[in-house]
């Protein structure tokens, strides 16, 4: 039986361990913590409506419904060439694939540490959380939400979450009589932050944003962020009490550090089958990179979600067990790249897709809201085996 090494334990590492799994491979996961988190549904954590319980999954139960090898570790290096791996506390060079979903790292920006990410390390929702009460208690005060981009990668954006916590923070403070007190400031340094996922998209955004009474902060760069505001590139300073900033995706640190072939952004090259593209006919082909550590080509609008990185897991399964049987029916991930997300706002929620013929949004008021807690039971439980996965999800 062929040893497969999984590197992460995010949406593309589990998915490719469970996939793996069933063509009967020898699976090691490795993951930095022992739990698989849903960070689609983290949006709820700072403004209570879940628990930070409720969006994690505990990777030892996930091992003992799927059958794969789980190892709690970080991984410090890797070396394509050699075939190597090396962990805190182990190195391991006994696999005959490697698969790579370690994720990616955040851009730096100066006084980052003045602002949390909901986006960024799971324990960061639970800062959240207190800064939202800490800003509710205060009974006032201006708060800031943004994202930012990745100009060596367009792809490595990631911005709904930061739409969909502050409808949701706005919708809390109308809850409590409190909204009026607050002002509510989105900010990103491009001129039409959402316009990837469409000109019906963007109309929409706007006429929210308008009946929300949200102000806006586009068009301009970040200089840096300080403890009460953001500085733009034009020495001016929009004022915070409260800023939450979701960075755009850089390469991981290990990955810019390895023999990995890396495009400008340090993502993994691959090709559409995720195998990675060495230049060297010497280097090894039995490496793959899946998620948001790889570079995602494709139309200049595409984005890193989760459900790509799903597809591209479920594909690596299917084309290292052709491999194996040698065969070369490969599956690639190119086909199925679109921008899909119910963008929540507490109360309602709005239906966003996006491909190569067309893009769409509209709004599902109450139903959208309930369809969205509705599919983080359904990820929780179909990933535990307690209920059938739907066919494609």
């Amino acid at each position: 039986m062929k040893n497969i090494l999984i590197l992460g334990g995010g949406f593309a590492g589990l998915e490719a361990a469970i996939y793996l799994r069933k063509s009967n491979f020898d699976v090691t996961l490795v993951s930095d913590r022992d739990y698989f988190y849903i960070y689609p549904t983290s949006i709820w954590i700072p403004t209570r409506e879940s628990e930070f319980s409720d969006v994690c999954i505990d990777l030892k139960e996930l091992q003992e419904v799927h059958g794969f090898n789980l190892i709690i570790d970080s991984v410090e290096s890797i070396s394509a060439k050699e075939n190597s791996v090396k962990l805190s506390n182990s190195t391991i060079d006994n696999y005959d694939y490697l698969v790579i979903a370690m994720g990616a790292s955040k851009m730096k920006h100066k006084g980052l540490e003045n602002t949390l990410s909901i986006c960024g390390a799971p324990e960061q929702s639970l800062l959240l959380r207190d800064k939202v009460d800490q800003i509710i208690a205060k009974g006032s005060g201006n708060i800031c939400f943004g994202f930012g981009g990745n100009p060596n990668d367009t792809s490595a954006v990631r911005g709904g979450p930061g739409f969909e916590l502050l409808f949701n923070l706005d919708n809390l403070l109308k809850k409590k009589g409190i909204r009026d007190n607050y002002k509510l400031t989105f900010f990103a340094p491009m001129p039409e932050p959402g316009k990837r996922m469409g000109p019906q998209a963007l109309s929409m955004m706007d006429k929210f944003f308008t009946r929300l009474n949200i102000n806006k902060h586009f068009g301009k760069k970040i200089k840096n962020f300080e403890k009460d505001g953001i500085i733009f590139e034009d020495d001016s300073k929009l004022e915070s009490d409260f800023t939450m900033f979701i960075p755009a995706g850089d390469g991981h640190e290990v990955i810019k550090n390895s023999d990995l072939p890396l495009n400008p952004a340090g993502f993994i090259k691959t090709d559409d089958f995720s195998n990675v593209i060495f230049k060297d006919s010497h280097m090894p082909t039995n490496i793959y990179a899946i998620g948001d550590v790889a570079s995602l080509e494709g139309y200049e609008w595409r984005a890193k979600q989760g459900h790509i990185a799903e597809v591209m897991a479920k594909n690596v399964a299917h084309n290292i067990k052709e491999k194996e049987n040698g065969k070369t029916y490969f599956k690639g991930y190119n086909e199925h790249i679109n921008i899909l997300c119910v963008m929540d706002s507490g109360d309602g929620a709005a239906f966003v897709y996006r491909d190569h013929k067309k893009a769409f949004m509209f709004p599902l008021p109450f139903i959208g809201h309930c369809l969205k807690k509705g599919w983080g039971i359904y990820c929780k439980y179909s990933k535990l085996g307690k209920i059938p996965r739907i066919p494609g999800m």
